[in-house]
């Protein structure tokens, strides 16, 4: 593959499981698409012709629970923070996701399942030279004790990510990665969602997170953890925020050139660092790879506007 190439998928693959909030089974395919066109969602199953929408922040229309992605005529898909990591964290810039249901399924709560279904597709390169939103400028977000920032990292992407959860077995956790696929592979794809037995039980009685259970969720009371097989990474609550936070960055649009910083964050604060830069044209330029065989010199392109936007945590603001 021609590293400074966008890249796609060579063929189809798809993951079956259940959405996490439905309790409903559903197909998952991921698919080729074409140059720029980013990841496009398409809903099956629907009465008619199948709709589609682009991973953007424009096309998130709800993030109570679950980012819901939709368009002019509603809701099409929800809970596709995990595949869009996977995508990103892989290196794939262009790919469609075929859904046949309301959510994309949530699998064993990590992106291990779909980084699994990307490699049985296969990446190849593309014509075109891969384009970045590069990080100019520092842009910082503070909401209530949390804190976020981006700041210039011309050399690729960096998330620096600190948890300080009150539960002691939590308690405070730091990650640092320079994202790479097979530092995504590795580190990053199999850390699954957590919460606190509580939140889960809530959501439950108001008719939420119906799918999920012990083999999808990593799950804590006051005192301990409460999976019988116990934890795949002795800090795999902060690197699944990291994964979160390589889901959320996906709805800028393209690959990000910078690090970002989060202190006691979650998807609300990943999403206002990411809208507060877009929102500031001074803050980044669009650029993209000169050649394949120098793929760190970067080129600005046009200066047409981008969108950002956020996906929500499946069991509630601050958690998962």
């Amino acid at each position: 593959m021609k590293i400074g190439r966008q890249t796609t998928l060579r063929g189809q693959a798809t993951v079956t499981g259940v959405g996490v909030h439905s309790g409903l089974p559903v197909n998952l395919t991921i698919g080729p698409a074409s140059v720029d066109a980013g990841f496009i969602f398409v809903r099956t199953g629907l009465d008619g012709s199948d709709r589609e929408v682009r991973a953007v922040a424009e096309s998130v229309i709800a993030t109570e629970f679950a980012t819901v992605l939709g368009d002019r005529d509603g809701p099409l898909v929800s809970t596709a923070e995990h595949v869009l990591a996977a995508l990103r964290g892989m290196g794939v810039d262009n790919a469609t996701i075929e859904v046949d249901g309301p959510e994309v399924p949530i699998m064993d709560g990590s992106a291990a399942a779909f980084v699994a279904a990307i490699e049985q597709a296969g990446i190849v390169s593309q014509s075109a030279a891969r384009r970045y939103i590069q990080v100019t400028k520092p842009v910082q977000v503070s909401i209530g004790d949390s804190f976020g920032e981006l700041r210039p990292n011309a050399s690729g992407f960096r998330a620096e990510v600190d948890i300080d959860f009150s539960i002691p077995v939590i308690g405070r956790q730091s990650y640092v990665i320079d994202l790479s696929a097979e530092c995504f592979r590795r580190e990053i794809s199999r850390a699954r969602t957590f919460g606190c037995v509580n939140d889960v039980a809530r959501l439950w009685s108001a008719g939420f997170a119906l799918g999920a259970s012990f083999e999808n969720t990593v799950v804590f009371d006051e005192t301990r953890l409460l999976n019988a097989e116990g934890l795949r990474y002795a800090d795999e609550c902060v690197r699944h925020k990291v994964l979160d936070v390589i889901g959320d960055l996906a709805l800028a649009g393209l690959p990000l050139l910078g690090t970002y910083r989060s202190v006691r964050g979650g998807h609300k604060l990943n999403h206002a660092v990411l809208t507060a830069l877009l929102a500031d044209r001074t803050a980044y330029r669009v650029v993209e790879a000169e050649s394949a065989r120098r793929p760190r010199a970067y080129a600005e392109v046009g200066s047409g506007s981008m969108v950002g936007g956020m996906v929500a945590p499946a069991y509630g603001p601050d958690v998962s």
